[in-house]
């Protein structure tokens, strides 16, 4: 099986979509299994008296399942784009669809990790995982048994009632994964979350993610710039433009959910990581 490396259909690559107005640019229907729908989203910011067009007519979907990333450098809107799907920023134009209901705000069926560890300093490691249940109002019985789960599922038992200070930076942010997975979203958010930790950390911590998709089979959306942590983790990457962002690619990646370090010496693999670096220049 060769590597599929094509162009999105939906989108242009060149800058005339840029004067559509928003009516000539229906929602598109929903992929049979699509978890996550993104339809034709614009964002405009406006600043003291000037305009940044951060994202231009982005399309794209995740289905049940799937490991998805947002492949780009810096600047060019995936983290932006990443926010208006969680709910954290609006879109100008276009929409955001999960198990089509449309994203109107911040929601309990997505959960999301940030490349800073976001965790509460004064909670232990256990209270940081139960934090988002006692908001969602699960019974004390019911989240002594997920943070429990979750304790094991992320070999944190040990350090239960640590405080984040006293763990590493790697630990933290399997804290914070933890965190994000505790009320069970149907969507994983994950904006370069091991862009602060050393390489040796990072790439444990890159296995420790795959481990943890390919046991329970949570649906993931990952903003990176490292091309060759998307082609390892992903089943599909879309490669991303410089500002404004748009989707210029989308890339099948030819390995199945059950991979591991050993795929690194692949020879697809090293074509991929090397064509797609070439893509983002």
């Amino acid at each position: 099986m060769t590597p599929t490396l094509s162009t999105t259909a939906t989108l242009s690559t060149d800058r005339r979509d840029s004067h559509r107005p928003d009516g000539d640019r229906p929602d598109a229907p929903r992929p049979d299994g699509a978890k996550l729908v993104v339809s034709s989203v614009t964002k405009v910011f406006r600043r003291r008296g000037s305009i940044t067009e951060a994202l231009q007519f982005v399309d794209l979907h995740v289905d049940e399942g799937e490991f998805v990333c947002l492949l780009g450098a810096s600047g060019c809107g995936k983290s932006t784009l990443l926010s208006i799907i969680g709910g954290l920023e609006e879109a100008t134009s276009g929409s955001v669809r999960v198990d089509g209901d449309l994203v109107v705000g911040p929601g309990a069926d997505r959960g999301m990790v940030f490349q800073g560890y976001s965790l509460f300093p004064w909670a232990t490691v256990a209270q940081n995982i139960d934090w988002g249940l006692q908001v969602a109002r699960w019974s004390k019985d019911r989240r002594r048994d997920r943070v429990d789960e979750l304790l094991g599922i992320m070999s944190l038992r040990e350090f239960a009632n640590a405080l984040p200070r006293e763990l590493s930076g790697g630990m933290r942010q399997r804290v914070a994964i933890a965190r994000a997975l505790a009320p069970e979203p149907d969507l994983l958010l994950l904006d370069e979350p091991f862009g602060a930790l050393d390489a040796q950390t990072r790439r444990h911590l890159q296995d420790f993610l795959l481990g943890l998709w390919q046991r329970t089979g949570t649906t993931i959306l990952m903003v990176t710039h490292d091309v060759e942590e998307a082609v390892y983790l992903a089943n599909r990457i879309y490669v991303m433009s410089a500002r404004p962002g748009r989707i210029t690619q989308e890339v099948t990646i030819p390995f199945d959910r059950n991979r591991g370090a050993g795929i690194k010496r692949d020879p697809r693999f090293l074509d991929l990581r090397d064509r797609l670096a070439e893509l983002l220049g």
